[in-house]
């Protein structure tokens, strides 16, 4: 028997029924809502003209984060709160600050892309409407990552993301959302059923691998980053789905024994958080690079690693870390190094009745043997925001003295999986990091890869260009000189670096 979706909108419950189970938050705003202040621009999550605001309970917390509605399907939005540009309307009727500020500054000419750009506005105000903090350059850039406009340009809307703070401030209450939100939880799995494919939302770790077990051939389900795409962009038909997305154990972190392990339901957002917590200056830009704050927010970084696209950007410095990947279903629980996961192009060694439960990261280790760990990552591509790797680059060497003792070099976009380069880390090992060793490890992944050409990159630029990054790597970090590393890698995530030029 189908069971009915039900969230918080517009200060009350919304309950729905007979609702196809890829059925996207977008259409359902815009086509059963009629509320068409959410547009629709790519439909693919790029554009940010379909921005809107969710709110999940953390225990008695309120967490409230911007995604976008054209990927998302209607039944994860259960237990949910939803925000909509049609709610920053005052009890006065007057403008939001984030949408007062735009008019201030002009920050919009068309139009159509208004609302997206007004909602991560408000998603930033939101994370400073209690400590009356001013948004930093590197937070305004974030959360604006996921917003593109044709005809404006951004100078106006990034000033407005420093103006609406400058404005009479509004307070949000979340009390009453809260209040509503714990009345809307439930006890049990979710099973919504339309057409003959059921959307299954189970809410224990338990539940989920008896559904697995029973439905080898569902499509699990976390972020729909990538999942919502085959439906709106390939038109497909996923059957049955196991949505991971309510399972309490899948959202956990914690650091244990010189691992921080990140359960498969953890966004990508926080995910990368904790990671920078302990690699700050390797993983910062990546970090902000990575896909779009609404996309990060989404997704998850199981999903990330479970899908094992070549040119994600995860994989690289998860496998040169040394990461594990770490699976369940009935029979228990099993791990393996992420880098044996891969076994070809979108084949794993994920069995049917198992899913990704958590990855586990080494944490940096302090060595009172002189030995020194050297850690970096690197990202080509055509865009520096929101934009996808034409080679993602990660290294860690181990250095005693100049005596390289392990070497882990890792790629994405040069093969048909996140691969390491066995025969240039060969060239390393156990030799002096000078430039000569470096040069024959360059030469080495000629062998190493054979990448292809595509509409990111030919096969040409990703060898030269891969060569040329374990070069500037060792520019980085040879002990004679070493070369400064992009200015952007000394800024901490949330760090005030505001400019006026």
């Amino acid at each position: 028997m189908s069971e009915p979706i039900r969230f918080y909108f517009r200060g009350k419950t919304q309950q729905v029924e007979n609702c196809p189970t890829t059925r996207t938050v977008l259409q359902h705003l815009r086509e059963d809502l009629h509320c068409t202040g959410t547009k629709e621009g790519c439909a693919e999550g790029d554009c940010g003209a379909c921005t809107v605001v969710v709110g999940e309970l953390l225990g008695d917390a309120l967490e409230l984060k911007t995604v976008n509605s054209c990927i998302q399907f209607l039944p994860t939005l259960d237990g949910k709160a939803l925000f909509t540009v049609e709610d920053l309307k005052q009890a006065d009727g007057c403008l939001h600050p984030s949408q007062q500020a735009m008019v201030e500054c002009h920050g919009s000419q068309c139009g159509f892309c208004t609302p997206g750009f007004v909602m991560s506005l408000w998603g930033l105000y939101l994370k400073h409407d209690s400590d009356g903090v001013a948004p930093s350059t590197r937070e305004i850039d974030d959360a604006l990552s996921g917003n593109l406009c044709r005809c404006t340009g951004y100078r106006p809307i990034i000033d407005a993301a420093r103006r609406m703070g400058e404005l009479a401030p509004v307070h949000f209450d979340r009390t009453p959302v809260i209040a509503a939100l714990h009345g809307l939880q439930r006890q049990q799995a979710l099973a919504v059923t339309h057409a003959g494919q059921t959307f299954h939302a189970p809410r224990t770790l338990a539940q989920l691998a008896a559904l697995r077990s029973t439905l080898p051939q569902a499509r699990i389900l976390a972020g729909s980053t990538d999942v919502g795409l085959w439906v709106t962009k390939h038109m497909r038909e996923l059957g049955d789905i196991i949505y991971i997305g309510q399972v309490a154990e899948l959202k956990q972190l914690h650091s244990q024994d010189g691992w921080l392990e990140i359960g498969a339901g953890v966004s990508l957002e926080q995910a990368y958080a904790a990671a920078h917590a302990h690699y700050p200056e390797q993983l910062s830009e990546l970090w902000q690079r990575f896909a779009s704050l609404p996309v990060r927010n989404a997704g998850t970084l199981g999903g990330n690693v479970a899908n094992g696209s070549p040119i994600g950007d995860s994989m690289p410095w998860l496998i040169a870390l040394g990461a594990q990947i770490v699976l369940y279903s009935v029979d228990g629980q099993r791990s393996m190094p992420l880098e044996d996961f891969y076994l070809a192009y979108q084949k794993s060694a994920l069995q049917a009745h198992e899913f990704v439960q958590a990855v586990r990261i080494p944490l940096p280790q302090a060595s009172g043997t002189g030995v020194q760990g050297v850690f970096r990552t690197y990202k080509l591509s055509k865009r520096f925001d929101q934009d996808i790797s034409a080679v993602c680059a990660a290294f860690h060497l181990q250095l005693d003295g100049d005596k390289v003792i392990d070497a882990r070099i890792a790629f994405g976009g040069m093969a048909a999986t996140p691969k390491r380069a066995a025969l240039a880390q060969a060239c390393l090992l156990g030799k002096d990091w000078n430039e000569a060793n470096v040069r024959a490890a360059m030469a080495a992944l000629a062998q190493d890869f054979s990448p292809l050409s595509d509409m990111r990159a030919s096969s040409a630029y990703r060898m030269k260009t891969a060569q040329n990054l374990l070069y500037r790597y060792w520019l980085e970090t040879r002990r004679d000189a070493p070369l400064a590393a992009a200015s952007l890698r000394a800024f901490a995530h949330g760090k005030d670096t505001r400019q006026t030029a």
